[in-house]
């Protein structure tokens, strides 16, 4: 069965991989599932038929068959689920690889995307001096534990997995601010996951969307 994915026919950032369909496509280019991509505009998006698929009117969306799914958690989870290359096969590091996912996404993740909205939509606000120093000191107390807990590792427990994928996605939002480079075992690790071949595959698809070049990968 043809996998499709939905992804923004314009994304926001340009396409520098942080809209949320990289990350599905990435899982899909590490287990090597071939897939299709729809591509809607932000109208689209809150019309019936892309509701009917993400209720919250919102990218990305996974078909497969008579399977929809929506949220990127739960996607990247059923790829994981269903193809070897993401999830190890002992049942406690499997488990502790689905708990990174689970910390990457209602952890770390909500911190950052606070900071990252006050300075984009917030700048013109009275409060803004004042509230910023704030939400960065909220980022910093989430990746102070997480490098202390990497230390000097490449991945977070063993290989890389989901859980991996999933941290590295979150984190690539504060690579402009400046605060990832105050961590230096955090960049790398960044850093590695974006060397990571099915991660630039994934990348350079996305780019080649709102380039309008072809992708190389």
């Amino acid at each position: 069965m043809t996998i499709t994915i939905t992804a923004f026919e314009r994304s926001p950032d340009g396409g520098k991989g942080l809209a949320r369909d990289t990350r599905v496509r990435w899982a899909l280019e590490e287990v090597g599932q071939p897939y299709q991509v729809r591509l809607v505009s932000f109208r689209a998006m809150k019309e019936p038929a892309h509701l009917a698929l993400h209720p919250f009117g919102q990218i990305p969306t996974y078909e497969e068959g008579n399977l929809a799914l929506f949220e990127t958690g739960s996607i990247v989870f059923h790829i994981a689920e269903r193809h070897a290359g993401l999830l190890p096969d002992d049942a406690n590091a499997r488990a502790r690889a689905i708990t990174w996912m689970f910390a990457a996404l209602n952890t770390v993740e909500p911190p950052i995307l606070e900071f990252v909205n006050a300075k984009l939509f917030e700048r013109d606000k009275p409060w803004h001096a004042e509230r910023l120093p704030l939400v960065e000191e909220r980022v910093r107390g989430r990746l102070n534990p997480l490098s202390v807990r990497l230390g000097d590792a490449d991945w977070l427990d063993g290989g890389f997995s989901a859980g991996d994928l999933m941290m590295v996605s979150v984190l690539l939002r504060l690579r402009s601010s400046g605060i990832l480079d105050e961590y230096r075992n955090l960049a790398a690790y960044v850093a590695r996951g974006e060397a990571r071949p099915a991660y630039k595959r994934a990348f350079d698809a996305q780019l080649a969307v709102n380039t309008g070049k072809p992708s190389t990968g």
